[in-house]
This record gives C-alpha cells, sequence and structure tokens, in this order.
C-alpha cells in the first residue's frame, strides 16, 4: 500500500469527527478512541492488506481491536474508507444496529467481537497460526491498551506466541497511560515496558503512535527480525486532537450535549490548523 502523510493527516481529523459526533445521545469512550485513532487510520491506509473489496480474501491482513471499546475510532475508521456507509454511524447505539460500543463481526471489516479485555492476543495468536499451517502470507495485528495488559492472558500469550515462533503476530500497544478513570503508573505500574516484552522473548519497538511518518518508519521494518513475534509500543495521549479534553482521567467515557461537541469539533479543527505536524511525545 502506497504511504501518503496528507491523506492520513485528513483522514484523521475525520475519524476525530466522527468519535466526538458518537459521543452524544448516549456516549461512548471517547478519550481512548482518540488516542489510537491515528493508529487505526496508519494501518488501513499505508499497511494492512485489506480493503472493502477483500473482506473474504483468505490472504488478507487481519486487525483485532482487543482494546474493544476504543471502537468509534475503528468504525469511524471504516466509515472513511468505505466499509461502512458514514450515515450508518447514526445509529450508534441504536437497537436496530450494531454500531455498538464494542466491536461485533455483523459489522464489515470487524473480524472478532472484543470488549472483554485481555482475550484477543490469544485469538490472533491462534490465527497466526492456522495462516503459517495453511502457508499463507496474512499478517495478524493486535491492538491492546496498556491497562489490559494487567490481565494476566495478556502474559500467558506472548509466552506460547514466542515458543510457537509466530513472527506474523504483530501486537501494537496503545500506550495512552490511562486505564480508565486512573493513571496507569499510580494503579498498577507497567514500565519498563519494553525490558518486560523483550523478556519474554518479542522483539520489541517503540514509536510515537501520533507520528504518521515515525508510524510508517516502523511498521515498515518489521518484522524487526524471523521467528520472533513483534510488539509495537505506540505513546500516545488520551483525548489527542482536541486540548480540552487531553490527558483527562475524567475523559474516559463522554456523553456530551450536541452544543459541547460543535464546540469540541471547533476545537479540533482549530487544533488541526495550529498543529501541522504532531510534536514528539514525551514519555512520562
Amino acid at each position: 500500500m502506497t504511504y501518503d502523510r496528507g491523506r492520513c493527516e485528513e483522514i484523521s481529523i475525520r475519524v476525530r469527527e466522527h468519535i466526538l459526533a458518537m459521543s452524544t445521545d448516549g456516549g461512548c469512550f471517547t478519550g481512548a478512541s482518540l488516542s489510537c485513532a491515528d493508529l487505526l487510520v496508519y494501518l488501513y491506509t499505508s499497511y494492512l492488506n485489506v480493503r472493502p473489496d477483500t473482506l473474504t480474501d483468505p490472504n488478507r491482513d487481519i486487525l483485532l481491536l482487543s482494546k474493544g471499546h476504543d471502537v468509534p475510532a475503528l468504525y469511524g475508521t471504516f466509515a472513511e474508507l468505505g466499509f461502512i456507509e458514514r450515515e450508518r454511524l447514526a445509529n450508534h447505539l441504536d437497537c436496530n444496529d450494531h454500531i455498538y460500543w464494542h466491536p461485533n463481526r455483523a459489522v464489515p471489516g470487524v473480524e472478532f467481537h472484543s470488549g472483554s479485555l485481555g482475550h484477543l492476543l490469544s485469538v490472533g495468536m491462534g490465527m497466526a497460526l492456522s495462516i503459517r499451517m495453511e502457508q499463507r502470507a496474512s499478517r495478524v495485528i493486535v491492538i491492546l491498551g496498556d491497562g489490559e495488559l494487567n490481565e494476566g492472558s495478556i502474559w500467558e500469550a506472548l509466552q506460547v506466541a514466542h515458543a510457537l515462533h509466530l513472527d506474523n503476530l504483530v501486537a501494537i500497544v496503545d500506550r495512552n497511560w490511562f486505564q480508565a478513570n486512573v493513571r496507569t503508573e499510580e494503579l498498577i505500574p507497567l514500565e519498563p515496558l519494553d525490558e518486560k516484552f523483550r523478556a519474554f522473548g518479542w522483539n520489541t519497538a517503540r514509536v510515537d503512535g501520533h507520528d504518521f511518518d515515525a508510524l510508517h518508519a516502523c511498521m515498515s521494518s518489521l518484522p524487526i527480525g524471523t521467528g520472533r513475534p513483534t510488539v509495537v509500543i505506540a505513546d500516545t495521549m488520551r483525548g489527542k486532537g482536541v486540548p480540552s479534553i487531553q490527558e483527562r482521567a475524567d475523559r474516559w467515557f463522554c456523553n456530551f450535549t450536541h452544543d459541547e461537541v460543535a464546540q469540541l469539533t471547533d476545537e479540533l479543527h482549530g487544533n488541526a490548523v495550529a498543529t501541522l505536524v504532531s510534536p514528539t511525545l514525551i514519555v512520562r
């Protein structure tokens, strides 16, 4: 796939508009969805071998959103790239549709239900093993939340994936430094994550998850080495793109009024004009 930073930046703004729009009439997990929007936009526009017309191709790449509460970012990306109609996003939380708080396989592009944290790395491992046994070239990408790493099943899956030499499996950690309404390092400290993943036998990379050029350089270099799975720790920011809600513990789940959404959307556009290139994140 061809990488175009300008296109990624334009789509990421529209995806954030969709996330904000879904933050009303019942609400959604706004802050966390904004943190992984750039990751999803980059992957679907510039990395994954999957398109709306190849969803049944056995050789397609597979993405699993293990942190399923961030589904507004996924559905917003799907809407911008033609997997689903943009108008369908207005059905968010409508019982007559499947655009709900967590990924649903009834929505084109969703490979597996998620929402109960800690499960999909194991699912992705099984898919990667099946792909290898069938000698297909597909890759499996699993996006994890950093708070999700407190689930013991994650570390069990890491051990088994290493033992099986699954170098077609990539885990991406959305490292936004928050777990629900508390900072990760104040609850159960996670750092040094790089060393922990390496100790479990995984190739490890770390990148600014909002810098499209850095993401492209990182992902284009994968796999780092054969015979081992890879984890990419993407340092991100909760609420990225909307300064008034960035890095706020109380902006995990939001149910804004329509007027508030209009104000936040104006803020989003103002911030996009002021920040043409994302600044390098400072790892806390």
